[in-house]
This record gives structure tokens, sequence and C-alpha cells, in this order.
């Protein structure tokens, strides 16, 4: 919710990868990362999970794209 809400138009998505509820991976598509470099797009990410990255950011795996990346790539992970 942190996410959807801190980027623009984002839609996110998340994964249980281990099935142990502690790590996931998280999807996150919005136009608003067009033109900007993977690392800005995280630090967005980053900066909407509100001061929570800290102790989340060691339990997730990130993928950002802009929708255009995805279309053009067949996949919405960079």
């Amino acid at each position: 919710a942190l996410i959807s809400q801190g980027v623009h138009g984002a839609e996110v998505s998340l994964e249980d990868i281990r099935g142990d509820e502690g790590h996931f991976a998280v999807a996150v598509i919005s136009p608003v990362f067009s033109g900007l470099s993977l690392i800005q797009q995280h630090q967005m990410v980053y900066a909407a999970l509100q001061g929570y990255a800290g102790t989340i950011a060691p339990q997730i795996t990130l993928y950002t794209a802009a929708p255009q990346k995805m279309q053009k790539t067949g996949t919405g992970r960079s």
C-alpha cells in the first residue's frame, strides 16, 4: 500500500518467494519511471516505504520498470 501511494500510477505485485512470509519479490511498474535509471527507480520505491526500507530491504528483491520498457522487453523486470 505504501508503494502504491508513494509512486504515482504504480502497479505493484508481491510474491512470497520462500513461502516463509519473510522474503518477497516486489515488482513495481509505473509511468513515472520512464527515463529514470534503475537506481533512481529503486530510490523512489524505498522513499515510498517511509523509513521501513531499513528493515524491509534485506527481505525483498525489487524489480522496477516503466510500462513502455515492459512492453519492449516482454518482462516487467529490470
